[in-house]
């Protein structure tokens, strides 16, 4: 393992973020698509593991394949540029301003829901047979967790909101660490295993990931789901995508960024 170090990584951080400014419209949608196309079909993939074999450890264990996937092919999430794209912003890189960086986030989000949304499409049409039977045990495990995951929120109000909103905060923290954990190393097989085991974690514990999560519930509601699009916006993608945001920016990103980029100087001892 060609281990690289915190102060040369966080630097690449940075210029992760400031590639992604300067990023046509056209590569920046096409990669978050791919990136929320390839997490949306991970995301099946663990919950059908889950189901078939009554264990959601292997669920977690096998779901980051998906993120391994699309980090390889350089994909975007809208996860990852939360925590990195600000930090070229930070560092004052030319041409970084805050309106690009609003830019980049846009783009990001609907190229990430055009690929979760085509995904939940493709599969409730395959489970279904074109919606002509029933979907079976998937689609009601599917549709059990849209409804306790917005109207069970809901049922507690703004503590169900503030729950959400830690839960994702939570698992963009552990998402963006999987994310700078790939850059700790120039082996491809080091690169995998820093990002499987953050990312086990965060499905493992039930966070709330919002491109999971574009897929997950315009599936559940597909597979007759039991709440209203305003109830999956309210009481999940909102406060999933700022707790996302909080959670890559502020417990990753910003502490990296000011421990080792910015570093103080070394106390003097006398």
């Amino acid at each position: 393992m060609a281990y690289i170090e915190p102060s040369e990584f966080v630097t690449k951080m940075v210029d992760s973020g400031e590639s992604k400014i300067y990023m046509s419209n056209k590569d920046t949608l096409i990669r978050a698509f791919m990136a929320g196309a390839i997490l949306a079909l991970a995301a099946m993939f663990a919950i059908t593991v889950t189901i078939k074999s009554g264990s959601p450890l292997i669920g977690a264990i096998l779901f980051p394949v998906g993120f391994i996937m699309l980090y390889l092919m350089k994909f975007d999430l809208l996860t990852g540029v939360f925590t990195l794209v600000p930090l070229a912003l930070l560092d004052k890189r030319p041409g970084v301003t805050p309106q690009q960086v609003l830019r980049n986030w846009g783009l990001v989000f609907l190229g990430n829901f055009g690929g979760a949304m085509t995904v939940a499409f493709f599969m409730s049409f395959i489970l279904t047979y074109g919606y002509s039977i029933d979907g079976g045990a998937i689609a009601a495990k599917v549709s059990s967790i849209g409804e306790s995951r917005t109207v069970g929120y809901q049922e507690h109000g703004l503590s169900g909101w503030i729950t959400i909103f830690i839960r994702g905060m939570l698992c963009n923290w552990m998402v963006s660490m999987g994310v700078v954990g790939a850059m700790i190393s120039t082996s491809a097989g080091s690169k995998m295993m820093a990002m499987w085991m953050p990312i086990m974690l965060f499905f493992f514990m039930g966070f709330e990931h919002s491109i999971v999560n574009m897929f997950l519930f315009p599936f559940s509601m597909i597979m007759g789901g039991d709440f209203t699009v305003a109830d999956y916006l309210i009481w999940n993608e909102l406060p999933t995508v700022l707790g996302n945001l909080v959670g890559g920016l502020f417990l990753v990103g910003l502490p990296l960024y000011y421990t080792h980029v910015k570093t103080s100087p070394e106390r003097q001892v006398v």
